[in-house]
C-alpha cells in the first residue's frame, strides 16, 4: 500500500495534488510520501517484535536526509556503505550506536571516521579489512565491534546484478571458513566479536532463499559459540522485494518474514537486526514526468518526456518495471493505445517502457512513475549536462522541496579551468 491516489480525478501524494507541486517546482521531480515511509517501516518493527531487534535502513536506497529523519524520529537504525552515507545519518541526528556500517570497500579513514564519531558495529567482509580495523581501532586507542559477514552460498533468485549471497559474488567470507576467520579475528587487539551478518541479494520475492540462509546461519551461531565467541547478535540483511507491477502476484508481507525469522533464528537468543532498504522507499516515492513530444512512428508511437536515463536509471541498467499512471485520472473504460516511453538522452537505451498502454497522451501531460523511492534519485547524475532533479516530501497537506533543482551556472560552477588553458 501507498499513499499516491486518485482524488476526485487528480492524482495526490497523501492530501496534496501533484499538479500543484508541478505548478511550483516544474518536472521532473521526485516525491515522497511521509505516511508511507512510516507505515512501512512500522510493519517491520511490528513484525519482529516481541524480539529484541532494530530495523536499520539501507541508506543506499534513498539517501536525502529528510527522509532519514523521518525514519530517525521513529527509532530507525541506520546501514552506510561509505562515508558520505555515515555523514547523512549523523546529519539527520542519528546516534552512532544506531549506525551499522557496511560495504566490502571501507577505507581506513572510513574506519576513523565511524570509530571517532559513533558506530554500533563494522559488518567485515574480509580478512584484510578484519586486519586494518584492528590496526586502525589500535592507534586510536579503541575496539572495533564487529560481526563478520559470512557467504552461505544461497541462491537468491534474483537479477545478477543485485545477487550477494552466492559462491563467487564479492560480498562475504565462505561460510565454509567462517570458524577459522572468527578465530582469526579473535587474536586481533583492536576488535570486539558480537554477532554474525549475512545478507544474500536484492529485490527477492520469495522467503524461501531467506529461510535456507538463516538455517545455516542458526547451525553457525551454535559452533562459533561452541568455539568460544560471544555471538549476541545476528545482523539478517535486507531484500525483501515490492511489487513494481500492480498486476503481478505480491511479494511475501512483512510479517510473513518476521514469523520466518523467528521460526530459524528466534531460538537463539540474539538480538535481530535487519536492513530492508527499498521495502521500506520503493513505494514511497513517485517520479513526475511531462510529455514533451508525441511522436508517431512507423509501427510505433513515442512519449517523448523530460525525465531521462540519468534520472531514473533502473529500466536502463536492469530492464526494471515501473508502472506509469497520467495524473489526471482517466475516465473508465477510455480507450488505450500503445507507446514507447523514452528520454531525451541520445541512446537508444533511454527507454523507460514499450509497448506501454496509455490513455490518449497530448503534448504537456503529466505522468507518474510508481515505486520509484528506491534507487532513484541516489543513482541519478548529470549525463549529458543535466541537472539533478528535485526531490520533494509530503506529509498530510503541505509539502517541501528537499532537494532543489541546481541552475545551470550553480552546475557548470563547479568545473574549473586551469590558469594556463
Amino acid at each position: 500500500m501507498d499513499h499516491f491516489q486518485y482524488k476526485n480525478g487528480v492524482l495526490h501524494a497523501e492530501d496534496v495534488a501533484l499538479a500543484d507541486i508541478v505548478a511550483q517546482v516544474g518536472t521532473p521531480f521526485y516525491c515522497y510520501s511521509t505516511a508511507t515511509l512510516t507505515r512501512h517501516y512500522q510493519l517491520f518493527t511490528e513484525a519482529l517484535s516481541p524480539m529484541p531487534h532494530l530495523v536499520c535502513f539501507a541508506i543506499k536506497s534513498l539517501s536525502n536526509i529528510a527522509v532519514l529523519k523521518v525514519l530517525a524520529d521513529l527509532g530507525a537504525g541506520m546501514d552506510v556503505v561509505s562515508a558520505g552515507e555515515y555523514a547523512r545519518a549523523r546529519a539527520a541526528g542519528v546516534p552512532g550506536d544506531r549506525i551499522v556500517f557496511s560495504g566490502v570497500g571501507k577505507t581506513r579513514d572510513e574506519m576513523r571516521m565511524a570509530l571517532t564519531g559513533g558506530i554500533r558495529q563494522f559488518n567485515v567482509e574480509s580478512e584484510p579489512e578484519m586486519r586494518a580495523l584492528s590496526q586502525v581501532a589500535t592507534a586510536l586507542g579503541k575496539v572495533a565491534p564487529i560481526t563478520i559477514r559470512v557467504n552461505p552460498d544461497v541462491d537468491a533468485k534474483t537479477h545478477e546484478k543485485i545477487s550477494t549471497g552466492k559462491k563467487g559474488d564479492k560480498f562475504g567470507i565462505p561460510i565454509s571458513r567462517a570458524r577459522e576467520v572468527y578465530a582469526e579475528a579473535a587474536t586481533l587487539p583492536g576488535l570486539k566479536i558480537i554477532g554474525i551478518d549475512v545478507h544474500i541479494g536484492s529485490q527477492l520475492t520469495s522467503l524461501d532463499p531467506f529461510e535456507a540462509a538463516y538455517l545455516k546461519i542458526a547451525d553457525l551461531t551454535q559452533q562459533l559459540r561452541a568455539d568460544g565467541h560471544t555471538i549476541d547478535r545476528l545482523d539478517l540483511g535486507g531484500g525483501l522485494g515490492i511489487p513494481y507491477a500492480r498486476d503481478n502476484n505480491a511479494p511475501p508481507l512483512p510479517s510473513d518474514y518476521g514469523a520466518m525469522v523467528k521460526r530459524t533464528v528466534g531460538h537463539l537468543g540474539c538480538e535481530i537486526e535487519i536492513e530492508p532498504g527499498r521495502l521500506i522507499s520503493g513505494n514511497a516515492g513517485i517520479l513526475v514526468s511531462q510529455v514533451i513530444y508525441v511522436k508517431n512512428g512507423d509501427d510505433r508511437d513515442f512519449l517523448i518526456i523530460d525525465a531521462a536515463m540519468n534520472d531514473l536509471i533502473r529500466p536502463a541498467m536492469y530492464g526494471s518495471h515501473h508502472d506509469i499512471i497520467p495524473l489526471n485520472e482517466p475516465p473508465a473504460g477510455a480507450d488505450q493505445q500503445p507507446f514507447d516511453i523514452v528520454g531525451p538522452i541520445c541512446e537508444s537505451g533511454d527507454t523507460f517502457a514499450k509497448s506501454r498502454n496509455l490513455p490518449e497522451m497530448t503534448e504537456g501531460a503529466l505522468i507518474a512513475f510508481r515505486s520509484a523511492g528506491a534507487y532513484g534519485a541516489v543513482m541519478s547524475s548529470e549525463y549529458n549536462s543535466r541537472p539533478l532533479i528535485p526531490e520533494v516530501l509530503v506529509r498530510g497537506d503541505h509539502f517541501a522541496v528537499i532537494r532543489a533543482r541546481p541552475t545551470l551556472d550553480e552546475m557548470l560552477a563547479r568545473d574549473t579551468i586551469p590558469e594556463w588553458l
